[in-house]
């Protein structure tokens, strides 16, 4: 299950996002990949040729999770992984979220999407039946996997919200990193049964100055964070 961590403080969005995918599951890192869909900067998923997490050239950004036991794709179902790439094509938060709420949830697996620019933060659960739910998130620090938003019957968000609240933007990298035991709590996802964490981001949305990307091309805790051109 990947991972979105989200400081909103009224000024600025700060994300962090580790994800975990199969190990054999060939990717991209952040580009502009699509002509369809020109400005929109995300990295790739060679299978379904969709995203999970970019930015547009409007200061946007979105961003698709798996809910509980839904990893992978399905017979009859679409790719989640067009969703951002859906939303990100629109040039504006409410546009966006628009194009997401008119959507079938049921031509998916379930899912839980983040569609953030520098003021508002909105998360979406698409639960396989009817439209897409919405719930704009309030100023304060959030954690999203594959269930619902700051649970702490999760153990993963039990563990590691507390650190992402008290800790400056500049100490997440660090904290994306920690892959220590126990396992069913791990952020940074050591290999086991083809499956890890194999990307992580740090991302700021702020009202005074231009995006920032900050990308580690493989597990954080020993890939490098790299700025991710995004002009």
């Amino acid at each position: 299950m990947c991972s979105i961590i989200l400081r909103i403080t009224g000024e600025k969005i700060l994300v962090g996002a580790n994800r975990d995918e199969r190990i054999d599951r060939a990717w991209d890192a952040p580009g502009n990949y699509w002509p369809e869909y020109p400005g929109i900067v995300a990295g790739r998923d060679r299978s379904a040729g969709g995203t999970w997490l970019g930015l547009n050239r409007h200061g946007m950004m979105a961003a698709v999770l798996n809910r509980h036991g839904t990893l992978g794709p399905q017979a009859g179902k679409r790719s989640r992984g067009e969703l951002p790439l859906l939303a990100l094509a629109e040039p504006s938060l409410d546009a966006a979220a628009a194009k997401i709420r008119a959507l079938d949830a049921g031509a998916y697996r379930s899912f839980n999407f983040v569609l953030a620019d520098a003021a508002t933060a909105i998360l979406f659960r698409g639960l396989e039946a009817g439209a897409p739910d919405q719930k704009t998130l309030s100023p304060g620090t959030w954690m999203i996997t594959s269930g619902e938003a700051n649970d702490p019957a999760l153990p993963r968000i039990a563990r590691h919200l507390p650190k992402f609240k008290a800790a400056p933007v500049a100490a997440w990298p660090a904290l994306l990193a920690d892959n220590t035991a126990p396992e069913a709590s791990a952020l940074n996802i050591p290999p086991a049964d083809g499956f890890a964490t194999v990307s992580a981001a740090v991302i700021t949305l702020s009202k005074t100055a231009p995006p920032v990307w900050l990308f580690a091309p493989g597990p954080p805790h020993v890939a490098v964070f790299q700025p991710v051109r995004l002009a």
